[in-house]
């Protein structure tokens, strides 16, 4: 009886074991949607801002245009892209994200329209340390079918005090990061790593690589599901 009572106790600990190894794998992204559009050209708009800061928005979409050519895809220049909305009447970034589909394929001819959120950007300082944080959704629509094609967030983060642990040293570094965050636009800075981490290739929900990429089809979460 002992020996068949410890021979269940281990047959249910094997089964946990292994139930919670399954559950502690991401879920592979669904990328049948964008591999059916094949979408060569990106039509990247002016990102919707959340925060305070009325630099986010430019800040973030200037970021977003280097990645997203080194992932081997067309990207509209967003200087010609807000001329020819100004020139058609249209400023607001609201105005913008609500043109139809439609009509940003008929005048641009772009495959497909990146719309992007900035929920976090700045720095917030405290008494003993500063952080600067960047946080942006983005999602990819088609604008042949309307259908979205892929959608991913990202967020990074700076934080003055990390690595230290005395109490005088924390203070002068956070005094020190303010005045530097406050001349030059951490936030600018951070946008550029948190466009590279949503816009980057080879990780489990990542942008694939673009049709002008020498990697296009050699996606690695393809072939591994990592």
């Amino acid at each position: 009886m002992k020996n068949k009572a410890q021979i269940a106790i281990f047959s249910v600990f094997v089964a946990l074991f292994f139930s919670a190894c399954a559950s502690s794998q991401p879920e592979i992204y669904d990328y049948s949607a964008l591999q059916q559009a094949k979408p060569r050209s990106i039509l990247v708009l002016m990102p919707s801002n959340e925060t305070t800061e009325v630099d986010a928005g430019a800040a973030v979409l200037a970021n977003a245009i280097y990645p997203l050519s080194e992932a081997g895809y067309y990207v509209f220049s967003p200087a010609l892209v807000h001329e020819t909305f100004k020139n058609n009447g249209i400023y607001e970034v609201s105005e913008i994200q609500n043109v139809s589909a439609h009509k940003l394929r008929q005048i641009f001819g772009a495959d497909a329209v990146l719309y992007m959120d900035v929920v976090k950007y700045g720095t917030s300082y405290m008494l003993l340390n500063s952080v600067s944080v960047v946080a942006v959704n983005a999602k990819l629509v088609d604008l042949r079918s309307g259908a979205t094609l892929w959608e991913g967030s990202a967020q990074v983060s700076d934080d003055s005090s990390r690595g230290s642990s005395d109490l005088v040293g924390m203070l002068i570094s956070a005094v020190i990061k303010q005045i530097g965050d406050t001349v030059s636009d951490a936030g600018y800075k951070l946008s550029a790593s948190a466009d590279a981490m949503l816009l980057g290739q080879n990780c489990n929900k990542c942008l694939l690589y673009g049709p002008y990429s020498p990697h296009y089809g050699q996606d690695r979460q393809l072939n591994s599901g990592k």
